[in-house]
């Protein structure tokens, strides 16, 4: 059974938080709102996180999972930025950009993009994420909630649970957060690289 709870967008109830934050701990899976979307998410350690999201969105190898993080000493534990990059990575965040770059030895195999050996990190600008990672104390392991077929991201929790029950063990419905998923930066190479242009300014990386 998938359980619904209706968390406040800008002040989040910490009873909820603390609900999420279990589920996460316990290897389950949410959806949550973002900055630009909603998203599925798991802990990094979830035996069957990975698989769970990828048979739900129908993605294969080569999608980049995403690190969801609470700050940059965070994702310096889980990715390697580049010098160049790091002011812009430091620019544009908390905000809707997730960043592809190198996995560090932290980041186990099956969690990376398996030819190039790479992450997302994304810190979104929204209070529910950010709370339930300050609970967490730990990344979120996440995918934006976009269907197979669909041409939009799902945006109400209600229809979440509809489509999901069963599938997932969470949602967190915090109203409308966007149906625009996060603009995607590839910072590996030597500048970067916009592979995907979505609600955050992709002019700024050109």
């Amino acid at each position: 059974m998938t359980l619904r709870l209706e968390v406040h967008p800008r002040n989040p109830q910490h009873r909820f938080v603390r609900q999420a934050t279990d589920v996460l701990r316990s290897g389950g899976l949410i959806a949550y709102p973002t900055d630009s979307c909603y998203a599925l998410g798991c802990a990094l350690d979830a035996p069957n996180g990975a698989r769970t999201i990828a048979r739900i969105r129908q993605i294969d190898k080569a999608h980049n999972f995403t690190f969801v993080c609470a700050d940059l000493a965070q994702v310096s534990s889980y990715a390697r930025i580049p010098n160049w990059a790091y002011r812009l990575v430091k620019a544009h965040t908390p905000g809707p950009y997730t960043f592809i770059l190198a996995a560090t030895r932290e980041v186990p195999r099956r969690l990376q993009n398996a030819k190039r050996k790479t992450i997302g990190i994304r810190m979104p600008d929204h209070p529910v994420p950010m709370a339930i990672l300050d609970e967490l104390a730990a990344p979120i392991m996440s995918s934006t909630l976009l269907l197979p077929g669909g041409d939009r991201p799902l945006n109400d929790g209600v229809e979440i649970a509809e489509k999901l029950g069963g599938r997932i063990d969470m949602v967190i419905d915090s109203g409308s957060c966007g149906l625009e998923p996060s603009t995607v930066v590839e910072m590996t190479g030597e500048y970067p690289v916009v592979l995907r242009e979505g609600k955050g300014d992709a002019a700024l990386f050109s």
